[in-house]
């Protein structure tokens, strides 16, 4: 007792949460066959049940989120896509009209009706709407004055202020450059010295800050790397370092910290866990060779894009509706974000169009993780043992758990692979508790 006394808060909360989630997994492995099977279940129609009710109508509790209801709106509909479900028409209506009233005059969208435009609502109100598709959907975003906006929001330093007068950050940098490239609208003035700000901010420990100065971050490190890939200058990171870090970022828990020293939580299941998804997907390029480019024509490559909710959902509508036609007298010369032969080269083998790897991570302890510490039976999932659930966790919880069971795939668009879905692989030799029980 006196030597827990003796330790940092830091190291005392480490042990604490230890605790917890080793109880939970012995209380597993001392279950029936039978339980376990449940234990290791999405309880999918329950989740489906607490996010539909989420975005029909939440409780006076959630008015410290009134600033964020785009982002409420995103974390629901993309949770949704991720079980392959839908919403009704009458609510797929109802929540493309408030995001309408969420857009501003002079572009972008708040974070509610009548409030500032801001960055963050942007990407998460956009996004939204992608996810919902259609022609309702996809005709209600103004482009032009979207445009116009990431325009005012963009920085002499290369960077984006998140609102105006606001902070310039690499979140600011990827919710801007993720949404013109999603709408068609990447430009060259948009992306101007971006690439220079990423790098400034990417730290001695490999993985990316805020801003030039702070502590490497899960969640920038997404977004810093995700940028970098978009703007086609990826080679320009550090990527050895950057792999090397967010590889240390796994814990004994199965799941990721988002940075040195802190605790275990399960929305880093997708902020970290997404990282070696791009990893992978810049590895599976690194041998392809550019098309040269004509004159006025890409090049037909696809660049490497991070997986949003708008993938499966929105591309026909991108193809079509969305693309820019005419004059491109307000909007600039469209970026160049075809490959490039210098992406990555982290020693891995290679197969022509993808990469035939196992994940550099352990998928399995982390959807160990997900299922039996941060999912709630009832629906919902959370940071960690002893939290409650919420929409932001359940949201980024499953899509870290998209990546575990899509982290072995060679072809993108096949199911996942029997041996990378942890269900029915609970045997301890394959994934068990005694990988990390260190007594």
């Amino acid at each position: 007792m006196e030597s827990f006394r003796s330790l940092t808060v830091t190291q005392r909360d480490q042990i604490l949460v230890e605790q917890q989630v080793f109880d939970i997994f012995k209380t597993f492995y001392n279950l029936p066959p039978s339980s376990q099977s449940f234990m290791l279940e999405l309880q999918r129609e329950n989740h489906v049940e607490y996010l539909t009710k989420g975005l029909t109508g939440l409780s006076p509790s959630f008015c410290v989120l009134d600033a964020n209801r785009p982002w409420i709106c995103y974390w629901i509909l993309h949770s949704i896509a991720l079980l392959d479900e839908f919403v009704d028409p009458e609510l797929e209506n109802n929540t493309i009209d408030f995001l309408s009233r969420c857009q501003g005059p002079n572009g972008g969208y708040a974070g509610g009706p009548g409030q500032m435009p801001h960055l963050a609502t942007t990407y998460a109100a956009v996004n939204s709407l992608v996810t919902l598709g259609g022609d309702k959907a996809l005709s209600s975003i103004n482009r032009e004055k979207l445009y116009m906006f990431l325009r005012q929001m963009k920085d002499a330093s290369g960077g984006f202020r998140m609102h105006d007068g606001g902070e310039i950050d690499v979140r600011a940098c990827y919710t801007a450059i993720s949404v013109a490239s999603l709408l068609n609208i990447l430009d060259d003035e948009l992306v101007q010295n971006v690439g220079n700000y990423i790098l400034s901010c990417q730290t001695y420990e490999g993985g990316i800050s805020g801003e030039p100065g702070s502590e490497a971050h899960g969640g920038y490190t997404f977004c810093g790397l995700a940028t970098m890939i978009l703007i086609n200058e990826v080679d320009r990171l550090d990527l050895s370092s950057l792999t090397d870090w967010v590889v240390f970022r796994q814990g004994v828990e199965g799941g990721f910290q988002g940075r040195t020293n802190k605790l275990v939580d399960g929305c880093y299941s997708f902020w970290q866990g997404g990282i070696f998804a791009l990893l992978k997907r810049l590895n599976s390029t690194k041998e392809v060779k550019p098309i040269p480019l004509g004159d006025g024509e890409g090049s037909g490559e696809e660049s490497p894009q991070t997986t949003t909710s708008s993938d499966a959902a929105g591309e026909e509508g991108l193809n079509g509706d969305l693309s820019l036609g005419g004059s491109h007298s307000e909007i600039g010369d469209q970026h160049n974000t075809s490959s490039q032969d210098n992406v990555i080269d982290i020693d891995h083998n290679h197969s022509k169009g993808h990469a035939n790897v196992e994940p550099l991570f352990n998928s399995l302890a982390l959807q160990q993780y997900i299922l039996l510490c941060s999912q709630e039976l009832n629906g919902g999932l959370r940071d960690k043992p002893g939290k409650s659930r919420d929409h932001y966790h359940t949201c980024y919880c499953l899509s870290g758990l998209s990546v575990c069971q899509r982290s072995w795939l060679e072809d993108e668009d096949s199911p996942p692979l029997p041996r990378a879905v942890l269900a029915g692989l609970w045997a301890s030799e394959i994934c068990g508790f005694r990988m990390y029980d260190r007594s």
